[in-house]
């Protein structure tokens, strides 16, 4: 899938006399967010290798992402642009003297941003050759003044400068990184957009709202904490309310957990002993109890 950038790069309409690619694979290309999608023509390639593809911005070093696969798409009337060539050793050795400028820009606009005590936290800058144009990307908690900042970037660098204010996520999707569950970041690998995730999310899973268990490395709520959330509020329907008063098989008492995709019930009887039951074996209350 293509991130918003790329599709910047992408023609809304067919080039003329291009034919369909029967095989797309998955590129990379450096400053934007997702894996753009490109025709491989007949170059053999490898997952992992370097290349230079066709943009409309112009040629950009990239790296394979994903082996060829069938174009399944159903929307055909989308251009797929075209893997070039393997990057050469002139490819590579631009593309390093562009990752030293970026290094350079970045620490210079570091030391500007405390020399002017702005609240704000510099992640990454990506410089656009063919636009002449170098991005900063920064992190902040409300509005930053920075109009004196980019009179010193740009008498400095000497290109057009601009600096974009990003959120925590979306800053945690460029970096990228792995969760707690050991797997790679899922917005930095498949996920496209930022859906709202909420607290209530966690406690319909019946999931302790510790901040460190189910926070991401942005710090905020997991992304995946919405994935089975339909799931859960469909088997949280019949359990007994926390502390509602059942009836079981050994009497009645007080619910004191539920296990939801169990299907369990921990009950603390009256008698104040702990009973686990499975949900078809429990009672309604009877009317007079409390």
């Amino acid at each position: 899938m293509k991130s918003s950038a790329l599709k910047e790069d992408t023609p809304s309409c067919p080039l003329p006399d291009r034919p369909i690619p029967k095989f797309i694979i998955g590129v990379r290309i450096r400053g934007y967010d997702n894996t753009g999608h490109f025709d491989p023509g007949d170059l053999k390639l490898r997952v992992g290798q370097q290349v230079i593809v066709e943009t409309l911005r112009g040629e950009k070093l990239g790296c394979i992402a994903s082996n060829k696969i069938t174009n399944y798409r159903k929307d055909k009337s989308e251009t797929v642009l075209k893997v070039l060539r393997v990057a050469t050793a002139g490819d590579l050795e631009a593309e390093e003297k562009k990752h030293a400028f970026e290094a350079r820009a970045k620490q210079f606009c570091i030391e500007k941003i405390e020399e002017l005590g702005l609240a704000m936290n510099l992640s990454r800058v990506i410089q656009y050759p063919e636009l002449k144009k170098i991005v900063f990307y920064f992190t902040a908690e409300g509005r930053v003044d920075f109009r004196e900042l980019v009179k010193h970037l740009a008498q400095n660098l000497k290109s057009k400068i601009e600096l974009k204010q990003v959120g925590v996520r979306d800053e945690a999707k460029s970096i990228t990184g792995l969760g707690m569950c050991g797997q790679t970041l899922c917005c930095s690998t498949f996920l496209n957009e930022f859906t709202p995730v909420t607290v209530r999310m966690a406690k319909d899973q019946g999931l302790a709202l510790n901040p460190s268990k189910i926070s991401g490395v942005c710090g905020r709520l997991m992304c995946c904490l919405q994935y089975e959330h339909g799931v859960y509020r469909q088997l949280i329907k019949n359990l007994p309310k926390l502390h509602s008063r059942v009836e079981t098989p050994e009497g009645p008492g007080k619910v004191m957990k539920n296990e939801i995709l169990q299907q369990n019930v921990v009950v603390r009887l009256d008698d104040e002993s702990i009973m686990t039951y499975h949900n078809d074996d429990l009672k309604k209350p009877s009317k007079d109890s409390n």
